[in-house]
């Protein structure tokens, strides 16, 4: 039954705010997030925790919570905009995207390469891929499973109304790696969000000066396939969207397999750090990231 509820939420949500003008929807999620931050519950807790590892430890209590206070707002958009996506006109998410480095992405692309993008929970990357699909580029992702499946399904066939493949994390009919490899071979375009990954097969990484644990894939299918790996970085500016489309992290000329992934995935930390640094308010983290938090 709780689930039930919960997918009957998510539905009234999807049906009433895409209904909404913009600005009406805009300040109701801003009241909601008003209201988590104020409560100071489990996941903005979280969020200071992992901001404060951003700014430096010299940054005052006020600071850290008038930053997690722009955070919230900033995820409530994204909430507020993932709801509104379908029925937003193709204009507006168009002529709000500022994005730079696209031509190289497209350039791997039109060479016949396929290309891995790899981005943190940053902006509205659920824009930024409408955006690419818009512009006639289709592309694969992974999702992780939600409660109840009736949820999951609404999400799945959110995403693929955008223009998206999504393959299911765990419990789907395939290796997703394999899926990914073959989109890969083909020339096509692979989008893996990769900040954090708390499992055994995680790869230990150096962020903002401590260990944090990410993802292998996005190495690895490089690895595999010849693919380039590409970060991207997103924001916010004012009612507009910014992403940037980095400069490839090539494959290490020397050393095993698993050194590659590691240096790969340290170099995509770096990167990552950077854009999180110069946007700290639009890095959706509420979770653990860091390996000593896990104790």
């Amino acid at each position: 039954m709780r689930d039930e509820a919960a997918d009957a939420a998510y539905a009234l949500g999807w049906a009433a705010v895409r209904r909404m003008p913009e600005a009406v929807a805009h300040e109701i999620f801003m009241l909601i997030a008003e209201r988590t931050w104020r409560k100071h519950g489990r996941g903005v807790r979280q969020l200071e925790k992992n901001l404060r590892r951003v700014v430096g430890p010299e940054i005052s209590e006020q600071a850290l919570r008038d930053l997690s206070r722009q955070g919230m707002r900033s995820y409530m958009r994204y909430w507020m905009e993932a709801f509104r996506l379908p029925a937003m006109s193709r204009e507006r998410i168009d002529s709000g995207m500022r994005i730079t480095g696209i031509e190289d992405l497209r350039s791997d692309l039109d060479e016949g390469r396929g290309v891995v993008v790899a981005l943190p929970h940053m902006g509205n990357y659920d824009h930024a891929g409408a955006w690419i699909a818009l512009s006639g580029i289709p592309f694969t992702t992974v999702m992780e499973r939600l409660r109840p499946e009736s949820l999951y399904d609404r999400f799945v066939a959110y995403r693929a109304g955008l223009g998206m493949e999504v393959l299911p994390a765990t419990g789907g009919d395939g290796d997703v790696f394999r899926t990914l490899a073959a989109r890969l071979r083909e020339a096509r375009l692979v989008c893996l969000v990769a900040d954090r990954d708390l499992t055994a097969s995680g790869v230990e990484v150096e962020f903002f000066g401590r260990t944090a644990k990410m993802p292998a894939g996005p190495a690895a299918l490089a690895i595999e396939t010849g693919a380039a790996l590409r970060p991207v970085t997103l924001w916010y500016e004012g009612r507009e969207w910014g992403v940037r489309v980095h400069e490839e992290i090539r494959v290490p000329g020397e050393g095993e397999r698993q050194d590659k992934v590691q240096a790969m995935t340290q170099s995509l930390a770096h990167v990552f750090a950077d854009g999180i640094a110069a946007h700290p308010e639009d890095w959706h983290m509420l979770q653990r990231v860091w390996v000593e938090d896990l104790g």
